[in-house]
This record gives structure tokens, C-alpha cells and sequence, in this order.
């Protein structure tokens, strides 16, 4: 009775994510900026998160073209300011949209107003009310970036924290390290591809290719030697492609990383039906981990955060990817390898898993490579 309620449990953990969707996360780039007593703000929104919210597809073609958006740029400039609330020394700050623009982002085409902000007090201590889409999309996210002068600071509005305060010119670099540390967290537990990428490649990990078969390895130094290694190499490919993504160093165009995140979850799927690599799984878990790190380094190169903020935010973010990661494969990988010596494991739990893996993934795949979503033609 236990090891059927845990080939359940097992089955059920590699499923359910399987029947998610996997795009970027919804995330907006908000931009305070305070001069000399003045103070301005840039707000770039995703035009497929407006679309959803507003409707601006007019004619219903699936495309956004400019002259829809413009004609509903009021309509923009009031919803997102409705949402958006800045006080100073407890006095709320009169906003008002001044420009509005369009522009590209690594994941597509953003819609970017620009506003100034009135404040009946000195802007110095300002605490900012955010709740954009958290009503459509719980899972949407803030990112803000506060510049005074030479001072930077960062940092994420969700639904659990849609209000925080500031000082401006003080930065809290200890802050902004648990805020992007708990967003690396979050983004690897949403990123459904991430997860069935790994979770496929230690689906075997408890088991031994012999004589055509799936045989279950014989005690947990071997199982574990070989999780250690697939999630060592993973890890330490995406940190060194996220790092030098985040840091401007190399960029790849977002619809090619992201097809290739799919494409790999597929061919690591696929692998576990006709098993070809069934040796060394860390060397496919280390090549495709470096495309995987490209994807996870959109936040913070769309946040475009100077030098030191960028590095403790690009600290923050792996260190919180890397632990979300532990605690994924810490749930996974006791209960394979209770369950390795089951018949149901290699010849229905494998199997099923992977090809239902597989079957998403190819259609994340077709949607990607193809761009078969919302259009925005601008």
C-alpha cells in the first residue's frame, strides 16, 4: 500500500508540471528616478500582459499594430497609474503620463510610459504601492529599479509585498541580496521547462541500463553519485551562462533560447524511451544547462541595473535559483529511490513520464519556434 501511494506521489510530481504552461514569467520594469527634488518614472509593461488585460487587439487578428495602441494610450497610461500609488513622507505624489513609447525587450515588445511624479513633501523617504495584473496574474512581478545620482537600488513587488519603503540615497545592498535570492527561488519553481529538464534527466538516475533493460542501482552511494554530478554540471553551466547574459557579455535572441529550452526537454525525454546516452548524463545535463542559463537571465538584463547592483542582484538570483533547485531534487530523489525496485518505476512510471514530458514539451517547442501565441506586429 505505501510504495503504491508513493509510485503515485513520484508519478504525480513529474506530471503535474508537465501540464503547465511554460513562457517568461510576466514581469514589468518600473524606473523612479529623483533630481534635484524632482522626480520621474519610466514604466515599461509587456504588450501581450496589456493585451490580455485591455483587449487593444481591435479587430481581433491576434496582432497589436501601433495604430491600436495608440489609439488606446490613454486607456494604457490610466490603467497602469491606477495601479500604481508613490507617497512621500506619507503624502501621496500626484502622477502624470508625459510620453509613451514602444520598445524591445529580450522576450518581445513592451509599451513604455513614461510619467512625473508631483510630491507634496521632499522626496527622500518614499514608499511605493504596486498592483499591477496581480488580480489577472498571481504569479506577475514588479521589477524596480530607484535611482538618486550615483545611487542605485533594486528591488520585486508580488502579490505577498506589493508595498515597500525607501530611502533614497541609502541603499541596502543586504536587502536587495534576500530580495533577488527569494526571486532566483521563485523562478526556478515556476520555470515548468527548467524543472522537467532536470527532473527527466534524474528519472534514470536511480536506475542502470543492462542487457536492454532498466535495472535499479544497488545501493545510494551510486544513485546519488550520479544526481551529484547531473545537478553539478547543470548548475555550474547556467550559472556561467546566466552571469555572462546578465552582464552583458553574450546575447542570444530570446526565440532561439527558449525554442532550445524546449528542444532540450524533449531530447531528454525521448532519451529515457529510446535510451541512446544512458552514461555520463552529466555531460547532457552541462550543454543544454548553458542554454538553460540564457533563459534565466532575462529579469535581470531587462532590468538593466549598473555594475553594483547588477552583481549583488546577479549573487542573490543564482544563489536563490541553485537553492530552489536542491529543494526540488531533495523531494525527487528519496522517492525514486524507494520506489527503483518496483516493476511499476522502470516499465510505467519511466515511460509514462517521459513520453507525457516529451508531448508537452513539443508542443512548447511548436509555439516557440513558430510563434504560435498573441501577435504584437509593431
Amino acid at each position: 500500500m505505501l510504495r503504491r501511494f508513493l509510485v503515485t506521489l513520484i508519478t504525480v510530481l513529474v506530471l503535474i508540471p508537465a501540464a503547465a504552461q511554460a513562457h517568461k514569467p510576466s514581469d514589468s520594469y518600473l524606473t523612479l528616478a529623483e533630481d534635484q527634488g524632482a522626480l520621474t518614472g519610466q514604466w515599461d509593461i509587456a504588450l501581450r500582459d496589456l493585451y490580455y488585460a485591455l483587449g487593444l487587439d481591435a479587430n481581433d487578428d491576434g496582432a497589436i499594430t501601433r495604430g491600436e495602441l495608440k489609439a488606446r494610450r490613454d486607456a494604457v497610461a490610466a490603467y497602469a497609474l491606477a495601479r500604481l500609488k508613490i507617497s512621500a513622507e506619507n503624502k501621496v505624489c500626484a502622477l502624470r503620463p508625459t510620453e509613451q513609447l514602444v520598445a524591445r525587450h529580450s522576450d518581445g515588445a513592451y509599451a513604455v510610459l513614461r510619467f512625473a511624479a508631483a510630491c507634496p513633501a521632499a522626496v527622500e523617504r518614499l514608499e511605493v504601492s504596486y498592483r499591477l495584473f496581480f488580480d489577472l496574474d498571481p504569479q506577475h512581478r514588479g521589477l524596480l529599479q530607484l535611482v538618486q545620482g550615483e545611487a542605485n537600488e533594486s528591488a520585486i513587488f508580488s502579490p505577498e509585498a506589493p508595498v515597500q519603503s525607501f530611502t533614497l540615497g541609502t541603499p541596502r545592498p543586504w536587502r536587495q541580496l534576500r530580495t533577488y535570492l527569494w526571486e532566483g527561488v521563485w523562478h526556478i519553481w515556476i520555470g515548468f521547462d527548467h524543472i522537467l529538464f532536470l527532473l527527466t534527466l534524474l528519472l534514470p538516475a536511480v536506475l542502470l541500463r543492462r542487457d536492454g533493460a532498466w535495472r535499479p542501482v544497488g545501493g545510494p552511494r551510486d544513485a546519488f553519485g550520479q544526481v551529484f554530478k547531473i545537478v553539478t554540471a547543470f548548475t555550474l553551466a547556467h550559472s556561467i551562462t546566466l552571469s555572462l547574459a546578465a552582464l552583458d557579455v553574450v546575447a542570444l535572441p530570446s526565440r532561439l533560447v527558449e525554442s532550445v529550452i524546449a528542444a532540450s526537454v524533449v531530447v531528454a525525454a525521448i532519451n529515457n524511451l529510446v535510451p541512446v546516452v544512458t552514461r555520463r548524463l552529466w555531460i547532457v545535463a552541462f550543454a543544454f544547462g548553458l542554454i538553460h542559463g540564457f533563459g534565466f537571465a532575462g529579469v535581470l538584463a531587462d532590468l538593466d541595473l549598473p555594475g553594483g547592483a547588477l552583481l549583488v542582484s546577479l549573487l542573490g538570483f543564482n544563489l536563490g535559483v541553485e537553492l530552489g533547485q536542491l529543494a526540488i531534487v531533495a523531494v525527487f530523489l528519496p522517492l525514486a529511490f524507494l520506489l527503483r525496485g518496483t516493476g511499476f518505476y522502470p516499465r510505467v512510471a519511466l515511460p509514462a513520464g517521459s513520453l507525457a514530458v516529451a508531448g508537452v514539451a513539443t508542443l512548447w517547442l511548436i509555439e516557440r519556434a513558430f510563434n504560435v501565441a498573441p501577435l504584437v506586429a509593431l
